[in-house]
């Protein structure tokens, strides 16, 4: 069966734009697709292990073929575990507010405890990296409260988009979503785009 996982960088619950356009987005799905299975990743929910200084070493002694200790063999456990739950599912859906331009510090975590050499990447000193997540496609719901397409260097940058999508495509992913809430580029207000990104939203999850 396949599985669509939900992955959700937002802490503020029902009052997150971002979970409110994820919310239409799996209605849809689930009407367009009542075979598949629909998992939840809450990023905040205390399971995504840490990525410190005995991961980075686990990470660069796998990296050069290295055996591991005691310790960093239960963190890689860990690493490798959160990874397996990730490559379980056939599809994703990303929720992710904007936070100072880029992306929720859980999301930046998520990505670096599964990017990790012989699971999302391999790397050859010749050609480079090469992403092993293929097969796979990706549908990425993006909000902001400031920034907005059109505005002024004032109201901010979008290093949100192209950080994970540039990861993804990195990683293999090559089917990309993209729903976007910002507010209008005029007057600020985000209620102008909201029935728009949940039209969209739902459209994308008819086709996904």
């Amino acid at each position: 069966m396949p599985t669509l996982l939900h992955l959700s960088a937002s802490p503020r619950g029902a009052a997150s734009e971002s979970l409110l356009l994820a919310d239409d987005f799996l209605a849809a799905y689930r009407e367009a697709h009542p075979d598949h299975e629909i998992a939840q990743w809450n990023l905040w929910d205390g399971t995504l292990p840490e990525f410190g200084p005995t991961a980075a070493h686990a990470k660069m002694a796998v990296f050069a073929g290295q055996d591991l200790d005691a310790a960093q063999r239960d963190v890689w456990r860990d690493v490798t575990a959160a990874f397996a739950r990730f490559d379980a599912a056939d599809h994703y859906l990303f929720s992710v507010p904007m936070w100072n331009h880029g992306v929720p510090y859980v999301l930046k975590q998520f990505i670096d405890v599964v990017s990790q050499p012989g699971l999302v990447f391999a790397f050859d000193p010749a050609s480079g990296y090469r992403g092993l997540l293929r097969g796979k496609k990706a549908a990425v719901v993006y909000s902001s409260a400031v920034y907005a397409p059109g505005r002024g260097p004032a109201f901010g940058s979008d290093f949100q988009t192209s950080y994970l999508e540039g990861w993804l495509r990195w990683a293999g992913v090559a089917d990309v979503e993209t729903i976007a809430l910002r507010p209008d580029a005029a007057t600020g207000d985000v209620a102008a785009g909201r029935s728009a990104a949940r039209d969209t939203a739902r459209a994308v999850a008819a086709a996904f």
